[in-house]
């Protein structure tokens, strides 16, 4: 029996344990597609709506699963202040990025950036994001061809610039701005909270377990 077979059975099953048809009316069903078209939101904390709230609460929340941030004010101050990361961890200055970066002031602030998705040698990554949460500190990352889900997974280190305007308070609201501006969802939706971490020894955190080992984050005023 094929999986979409079994699942109808199973439902079946529960509907007429229920004491309902097997199968849905055109009344479940029109009930079925109103809610999925509202997206009712459900009980959540009360959060920040003010830009500067936003931020404040992203930086906090980010900073407590141990990502750094720092900000810049304009998108063409990023490279810059990813040089300065880079250097001040004795890293280097080679990175491999997100195509959709190509217009950044890369070789003028001193860094050697390859635009494509990164391979096994290389250590670090820099991408943009759909947008950021504030409640989590977490980013979120939509794969494409311009946006490679591995910029963000492989690479030891990871880079990530973030506009002040793509802060939003909860993931509800991300995927609000997915529905709102893409209709449907791509490929690959990553939700990136941190570096990557383990406690199946002894239940001691360890970083770097699944990916990279360090996450920064550049916030930029003016993007």
């Amino acid at each position: 029996m094929d999986t979409s077979a079994a699942r109808r059975n199973i439902l079946a099953r529960i509907r007429s344990a229920q004491g309902r048809p097997l199968a849905p009316t055109d009344a479940e069903r029109a009930a079925a597609e109103d809610y999925l078209a509202r997206h009712p939101a459900g009980p959540r904390p009360e959060l920040p709506s003010t830009q500067a709230e936003l931020v404040a609460r992203f930086t906090l929340e980010a900073e407590r699963l141990s990502t750094t941030v720092a900000e810049v004010q304009s998108l063409g101050d990023a490279p810059a202040e990813a040089l300065r990361y880079l250097e001040s961890l004795n890293l280097g200055t080679e990175a491999v990025a997100w195509p959709s970066l190509a217009d950044l002031p890369w070789a003028a602030a001193g860094m050697r950036v390859q635009l494509r998705k990164p391979v096994d040698a290389d250590l670090v990554g820099i991408t943009g994001c759909f947008c950021a949460t504030a409640e989590t500190g977490s980013l979120v990352l939509l794969g494409g061809p311009d946006t490679p889900a591995s910029g963000a997974l492989l690479p030891q280190t990871h880079i990530a610039i973030v506009p002040v305007s793509r802060i939003v308070a909860a993931h509800e609201d991300a995927f609000a701005l997915m529905r709102a501006e893409r209709g449907e969802l791509p490929r690959a939706v990553n939700f990136v909270s941190g570096p990557s971490r383990t406690g199946d020894i002894e239940q001691t955190i360890v970083l770097g377990a699944h990916g990279p080992y360090r996450v920064h984050v550049i916030v930029v005023r003016e993007a």
